[in-house]
């Protein structure tokens, strides 16, 4: 398997989307944006679409579009009862674009198939550069951008009266999931990046205390879960993107089921 160039190739893509889509979607749990990560992978479809029609490239599509979208739902919804109303009116409004889009695409039924549920074995040498220059942008943002964001997440109200601006960290926030969210459909597909970028965060957050702890166990769990879909479908010849999205919720219920216990455990030693 090791010996094949696509396979190697496949293996470097989902890692590098894997260590992303951890590290982003740890905090998209924190802020409670999970249904913005959602949303914006069907913004990225009509994105996709539309530069197919006029000749350009699907994937600068989807992130123009994604980017676009992350930014409008940022400056909205700063805060975290108006999100929600953003976010529906960006993707109706995105969904309603990508079905007229999808009316003039019907020719290319497989690229939209694609586009869809993602085809990890058909990344080329031009696209993995293009996921490794993006993954560098996105970690070094989050680098220096990580204190901030954890500050108007954890406490909004005090972090805008000591001067940080909500709607810019939103903003920028949502750009950075937008490119993410962009770079997953290569591995997962449109449908099926809620899985990747959701699944380990939320596992992560169950079973760590504290912020850096929970950060380096979504980013292993979105590793393990890539690289198991990969070797899966490998043996089984059946879609990675299914494999993925599989592990994902298996390792999410086993977590549910090892909290419980754990919570139980603990209760009975505070009785004893």
């Amino acid at each position: 398997m090791f010996s094949l160039e696509f396979m190697q190739t496949a293996f470097i893509a989902s890692g590098i989307v894997a260590i992303i889509c951890g590290l982003i979607g740890y905090f998209l749990l924190i802020r409670r944006e999970a249904f913005a990560g959602h949303a914006l992978s069907h913004v990225g479809f009509a994105g996709a679409t539309g530069a197919s029609l006029v000749g350009l490239s699907p994937f600068l599509g989807l992130l123009l579009f994604s980017l676009c979208a992350g930014g409008l739902i940022g400056a909205i919804g700063p805060k975290l009862k108006d999100r929600d109303i953003a976010i529906g009116l960006v993707l109706s409004t995105s969904m309603g674009l990508g079905l007229l889009f999808l009316h003039f695409y019907t020719r290319y039924a497989s690229q939209v198939t694609g586009l869809l549920f993602g085809n990890i074995f058909a990344v080329n040498t031009q696209t993995l550069y293009g996921l490794i220059i993006l993954s560098i942008i996105c970690c070094i943002v989050m680098l220096f951008f990580m204190r901030p964001l954890l500050f108007a997440s954890l406490q909004p109200d005090l972090a805008e009266a000591k001067g940080v601006s909500l709607r810019c960290v939103s903003i920028l926030f949502l750009a950075l999931v937008a490119c993410v969210t962009a770079a997953c459909v290569q591995v997962t597909g449109i449908l099926l990046t809620f899985s990747l970028m959701v699944g380990p965060a939320a596992v992560a957050r169950q079973l760590s205390t504290t912020v850096w702890r929970g950060v380096f166990l979504s980013i292993f769990l979105a590793v393990a879960e890539a690289w198991g879909g990969i070797i899966i479908a490998w043996i089984t010849d059946y879609p990675v993107s299914f494999w993925i999205s599989l592990l994902s919720f298996v390792v999410y219920l086993v977590s549910l089921l090892f909290s419980k216990n754990l919570s139980f455990y603990k209760k009975i030693k505070l009785i004893n």
